[in-house]
């Protein structure tokens, strides 16, 4: 992989890992167009490039990240319905699920990044199917501290779809929360903060393996390179997008995803 192909999924993985269109789908689709064969090393990359959108998340919601961090230690079942400390609780029991699914399928998930179109065309389909439904049937009247943790556990479940390659986290996610009746700007915000443990879990442990590469000191240029490009790239996307969600559906992204989901499939049989 090249500097430039570096520069070009970084961008590719700010501007898509929090809109619902999948980042991991784009970023299967870029790896086709730029002709990079699949790899232990791509697998890597695709992995911890999340860490620069990672980093944005923190910039974006710093001061919710610090009363949470402050409250941690509180004992969520005396503090109100809205404090930082059950907030916190109900983000651990939203990301117990796809800690463990992703943990036990690992090596099977890897094995589905060998054919990134096919694989980036189902979950684009399934991303603009949970985006409809989420549109179609939430009511969207509910605020963060309406929350329950049996809120918090479907919303995780709907986040184990994101573990698969070319699922998008977001959009499975934001379309958990509106469906248990969250609006749309709420169910983001908890859609963000909860996959910020999960996008920290599977980033160390790939880089387990990272260590292990032979040619490590010659990958380290290209990760940066990605990772500082997606973290610029993804706080400008969060901003934009947060805004957007006060005043617009979900219906846009839906149509995206099955628009780009068609073409993808068609080049993977006829090209």
């Amino acid at each position: 992989m090249t500097l430039f192909q570096s520069f070009l999924l970084g961008i590719i993985q700010g501007l898509t890992e929090f809109i619902p269109v999948s980042s991991t789908a784009h970023l299967l689709i870029g790896q086709n167009w730029l002709g990079i064969p699949a790899s232990d090393a791509i697998f890597s990359f695709l992995i911890l490039v999340q860490w620069g959108t990672l980093v944005s998340l923190f910039i974006y919601f710093w001061d919710d990240l610090w009363q949470i961090t402050k409250s941690l230690l509180k004992n969520p079942l005396t503090e109100p319905a809205n404090s930082p400390s059950r907030l916190a609780w109900y983000i651990l029991i939203a990301t117990i699920p796809a800690l463990l699914v992703g943990y036990l399928l690992k090596d099977s998930l890897k094995a589905l990044f060998t054919t990134p179109l096919l694989a980036a065309s189902i979950r684009l389909f399934s991303a603009a199917l949970l985006l409809t439904l989420a549109e179609r049937f939430g009511s969207r009247i509910r605020t963060l501290d309406k929350m329950t943790w049996l809120d918090a556990l479907i919303v995780g479940l709907f986040q184990i779809f994101a573990v698969f390659p070319g699922a998008s986290r977001s959009g499975s996610t934001i379309a958990g929360g509106m469906l248990r009746g969250f609006e749309r700007k709420s169910a983001a915000r908890f859609a963000f903060l909860m996959s910020i443990p999960v996008m920290l879990a599977a980033g160390a442990y790939e880089s387990l393996d990272l260590l292990k590469m032979p040619n490590l000191a010659e990958f380290l240029p290209t990760l940066l390179l990605g990772f500082i490009t997606a973290a610029i790239v993804g706080w400008l996307t969060i901003r934009w997008l947060m805004d957007y969600l006060n005043k617009n559906s979900l219906y846009s992204f839906a149509i995206y995803c099955a628009s780009l989901g068609t073409i993808v499939l068609g080049i993977y049989f006829f090209a």
